[in-house]
């Protein structure tokens, strides 16, 4: 099973072929499951539901709640933002968690949960985009929290071990991945663990998922850092959900164009 997540830079920089771009690097990809942050809608339109009838996927939405401050950015009142979830399987149900912040850096983050029905079993899945601010670290402690406290509620009834993505805006040394990771501190949940995914990579592969090589993100002047994330349960019977490979994707221009501030996060997990 291939999974992906990527954060897709909202409706800044030349979106419009941005989007193209994206899909390009998603049709090669040819993924199972995408969980995708900074997502736009605009009227009827919405970029998930977009790429997932290129793709032929099912869709999940996870609309920011105030997206307000996003809006200012741009000077669009009607644009929206959110989380999607793109599926080779139907969704069996999806529910979203607003994410708790202190007003100073609250700008209407959430939690994506859609339930996929495979022939064989469900799959817990989960996307998100935590708090950027750079001092904020401990509010993304209290969003992990939360969604830790999410998916446990969740991720049972099935064998498959849940899979959370997201940008988590944290490096890998950070009090808040080792939170929610809960085996190098005291889980967020207790009981509950998550393995990064990275973890099993080629340690000479490139993993900055920030990366000053691209221009988007090197206007902001700040180092590169892995801060893109799939975290994945331990594994169930027989090795299901076990993390055979992990590698960056979206990480270079297509046709000139990059398509995102963030490069992708692509692993291949067992499917049994």
């Amino acid at each position: 099973m291939r999974v992906v997540t990527w954060n897709l830079w909202w409706r800044f920089g030349p979106w419009e072929s941005r989007q193209k771009a994206v899909l390009g690097v998603l049709r090669e990809l040819r993924p199972d499951v995408v969980g995708l942050q900074e997502v736009w809608s605009a009227g009827r339109e919405n970029l998930a539901e977009w790429l997932a009838a290129e793709l032929g996927m099912h869709w999940a939405w996870g609309p920011s709640p105030a997206p307000e401050r996003w809006q200012r950015k741009v000077g669009d009142a009607t644009v929206g933002i959110g989380d999607a979830v793109l599926s080779r399987w139907p969704v069996a149900d999806h529910a979203v968690l607003p994410l708790p912040a202190p007003a100073d850096v609250a700008d209407g983050r959430v939690a994506l949960h859609a339930r996929l029905a495979t022939p064989d079993y469900d799959i817990p899945f989960f996307t998100t985009h935590l708090t950027s601010a750079p001092h904020a670290s401990a509010v993304r402690c209290r969003q992990v929290r939360a969604l830790a406290e999410f998916v446990a509620e969740r991720r049972g009834g099935t064998p498959f071990p849940p899979v959370v993505t997201g940008d988590f805006n944290a490096w890998p040394d950070s009090d808040e991945i080792r939170l929610f990771g809960g085996h190098r501190t005291a889980p967020a949940v207790p009981g509950q663990v998550f393995y990064d995914a990275w973890e099993y990579a080629d340690p000479t592969a490139p993993a900055f998922t920030w990366d000053s090589a691209n221009p988007y993100a090197a206007v902001a002047l700040c180092p590169s850092s892995r801060i893109d994330y799939i975290h994945v349960g331990p594994p169930g019977p027989g090795g299901l959900g076990h993390v055979r490979g992990v590698r960056r994707a979206g990480d270079g221009p297509v046709d000139g164009v990059w398509p995102s501030d963030h490069a992708a996060v692509v692993a291949d997990l067992d499917g049994g």
